[in-house]
């Protein structure tokens, strides 16, 4: 997380269908609104009271923008952490802005029913900005996950292995 930047979790409904593109051909963007009513209790009615529903637009980026089309519907009850990001340009002579929740994570809320959740397959291309380098080190992380934790595995060959546990000859001290 960056300094400076607001973070939000916000809990509500899809207020309109997704709507998905890709940006340049080959990044996918979903975006939506989310409208969050908080409700309260008028004590003096006896009854619980919507206060003025609060809406947001909601971009999601790459994988999650891919999920996001698949899974939700207007309607549905959503958490949705992200930032808030502000994009502003010059239009006619007048400068203006747009507020986004750009999203690094959508669910479905479920205190208010159940979801089946789906794994991705394994993706076959890298991504923009996703390296081999990347990729390898996931593999090595994943692998290590997985090994028995109790064998140790050096990280030198046996030729190195043997030329450290050899003492220095008087030459190779000078």
């Amino acid at each position: 997380m960056s300094v400076g930047e607001t973070y939000l979790t916000v809990q509500g409904r899809v207020g309109s269908d997704v709507k998905f593109k890709e940006v340049s051909g080959r990044v996918a963007l979903a975006s939506f609104r989310l409208g969050t009513t908080p409700r309260q209790f008028d004590r003096n009615k006896q009854t619980w009271a919507d206060r003025p529903t609060t809406w947001f637009t909601v971009e999601c980026w790459r994988t999650l923008a891919e999920n996001v089309n698949e899974s939700l519907e207007r309607g549905q009850p959503v958490v949705v952490t992200g930032r808030l990001k502000t994009t502003e340009w010059v239009e006619e002579g007048q400068t203006k802005s747009r507020t986004v929740l750009d999203a690094f994570s959508v669910g479905h809320d479920l205190t208010r029913g159940r979801a089946s959740f789906t794994k991705n397959p394994p993706q076959t291309h890298l991504p923009e900005g996703i390296s081999s380098l990347d990729v390898e080190m996931r593999e090595l992380s994943d692998q290590a996950e997985t090994e028995d934790p109790n064998t140790e595995v050096s990280p030198f060959t046996p030729e190195e292995l043997a030329a450290a546990s050899t003492p220095p000859t008087q030459q190779q001290a000078a």
